[in-house]
């Protein structure tokens, strides 16, 4: 049992860690410059816009085929799904950088880059390898005897999934969206190879533009970059509570 100078030894640290972890963030919020102007300027209601399209696309085909295909692996049985999923899990594992050429060329001769596609398909399919090894883990965390039972009682594979098993899982699944919502949103590289038109641009990418534009006003670029990363912090802060539980549920149960 730790003792009480133990406990305030530990909260400073913690504290003087928290410090610095947002000072950065306090010196954009306070050095910010008029939001209006950077709007105006830097045209971030287009790009926020695209940002949403793309995002909001993104999380929902991973997140469903993540869940299926996470519930597949987990609790069924069928010929070859070991092979399967370590081959999914070659999403994980192959860094975006090392395929973003190839898969520009192929994206061209399908007609596809410069479109949304071109952002939506690569990122919903490096997305669906990390929900479904998440997914996954927390199927293989439900107890058989609530699958059996299910089957008993004359549940199909999807009633079973999608009444009985997965609104166990939402923690695990708010986590995931959370996790996909953050990565496709902050995603940079793929936006600046498979588009050229400005009403496509992302985000980031609009920011970066924006940047060049105004290397010597810190007070705009603080505003144009508070502007972007304001809906995830939003979306942070209002799944919080589901996110911690589940990352921690998760740490758990391994």
């Amino acid at each position: 049992m730790t003792s009480r100078r133990e406990q305030v030894l530990a909260h400073v640290v913690l504290g003087a860690f928290a410090l610095l972890a947002l000072w950065p963030v306090a010196r954009i919020v306070l050095g910010a410059g008029s939001l209006e102007t950077a709007w105006v300027e830097g045209n971030f209601g287009t790009y926020l816009r695209s940002s949403v399209i793309v995002t909001v696309s993104v999380v929902a085909i991973s997140t469903f085929l993540s869940i299926m295909a996470g519930y597949a692996f987990g609790l069924m049985r069928f010929r070859g799904s070991q092979v399967l999923f370590y081959t999914f899990l070659l999403g994980l594992m192959v860094p975006l950088e090392a395929i973003v050429v190839p898969l520009y060329y192929d994206l061209r001769d399908f007609g596809m880059t410069n479109t949304y596609w071109s952002l939506i398909l690569p990122q919903a399919a490096l997305s669906t390898a990390f929900g479904t090894f998440w997914m996954r883990a927390f199927f293989r965390s439900v107890p058989r005897s609530l699958i059996e039972a299910a089957r008993l009682d004359g549940s199909t594979s999807w009633v079973t999934l999608w009444r009985i098993v997965l609104p166990l899982g939402r923690p695990a699944v708010l986590t995931m969206i959370v996790l996909v919502f953050m990565w496709t949103w902050n995603e940079f590289l793929l936006a600046l190879v498979m588009v050229s038109d400005e009403s496509l641009r992302t985000a980031p990418l609009g920011l970066a533009f924006f940047q060049g534009r105004n290397t010597s006003d810190e007070g705009l670029l603080a505003a144009g970059a508070l502007i972007v990363a304001t809906p995830v912090v939003l979306v942070y802060l209002v799944l919080q509570r589901h996110f911690i539980r589940g990352v921690l549920t998760g740490a758990v149960k391994g």
